[in-house]
C-alpha cells in the first residue's frame, strides 16, 4: 500500500503580513511563492470583482507549477465608492489617498482563493467597512514621513500607526490587514487540507 504524500501548503504572496497572520493561527506554509500577475483593474469590473479575480488568478498561476500542492492566495482592494485606491508608490500617492479617506467611510475588499490538488478552486470575498477620522495636514504629513503606507493598498496599514485613524470597523480586522483567517481556514478545510 502506497504511503500518502504529505500535504503541502504554498502561500502565493510575498506579503509579510499574510505570513504573520497565518503563523498567528499555527499555519506555516511549506513555501512562499509570490504570483507575479498584472493587478490592473479591468474597466468594467467593480472593486469586489477586482479583489476576487486577482486572488483567483494568483492562486491559479502558482498552482499551475505545483499541481500536487494546496495554494493559498489573497488580494486586498481599498475602495471609495467604485474608485479603487492604488498601492501607494510615493508620498504624493499617499497624500492623495489619505486626503480622500479623511473623515469618510471606505471599504476594504479581500479576495481569498485556495487551489487544491486536482485543479479544484474555491474562493471567498470579504468586505469590511471602515470610517476614518478627519485627518489634519500635520497628521497626514507625520504618517507619510514614517513611510508605513508605502506599498499598501489605500496608503495605510491598519496594524500600524493608522490604527489611530479608525473610528469604526465593521467586518474582519485580519481581512483589512490582508488575510481573513476564519474564511481562510474554512476554505482550506473545505478543499481537504488538514487544519489543526
Amino acid at each position: 500500500m502506497a504511503t500518502p504524500q504529505p500535504q503541502r501548503l504554498v502561500l502565493a504572496s510575498a506579503s509579510p503580513r499574510r505570513l504573520d497572520l497565518l503563523r498567528q493561527i499555527g499555519l506555516v506554509p511549506d513555501e512562499v511563492a509570490a504570483a507575479e500577475i498584472d493587478e490592473t483593474p479591468l474597466k468594467t469590473e467593480t472593486p469586489r470583482q477586482t479583489a476576487l479575480r486577482l486572488a483567483i488568478a494568483k492562486a491559479a498561476k502558482v498552482a499551475a507549477a505545483r499541481p500536487g500542492d494546496y495554494v493559498l492566495a489573497a488580494d486586498t482592494v481599498v475602495a471609495v465608492g467604485r474608485r479603487i485606491l492604488p498601492k501607494v508608490e510615493d508620498e504624493a500617492d499617499g497624500r492623495r489617498c489619505l486626503e480622500l479617506l479623511s473623515g469618510r467611510a471606505h471599504r476594504v475588499l479581500t479576495g481569498v482563493a485556495v487551489a487544491a490538488p486536482g485543479g479544484r478552486m474555491a474562493s471567498r470575498l470579504i468586505e469590511s467597512r471602515l470610517v476614518f477620522k478627519r485627518l489634519s495636514h500635520d497628521e497626514i504629513a507625520g504618517y507619510l514621513a514614517g513611510g508605513e503606507g508605502l506599498g499598501k493598498a489605500g496608503g495605510y496599514a491598519i496594524q500600524g500607526h493608522a490604527g489611530a485613524f479608525v473610528i469604526s470597523l465593521q467586518g474582519s480586522y485580519p481581512a483589512v490587514v490582508g488575510l481573513p483567517l476564519y474564511e481562510t481556514v474554512n476554505l482550506l478545510r473545505g478543499q481537504g487540507f488538514a487544519v489543526a
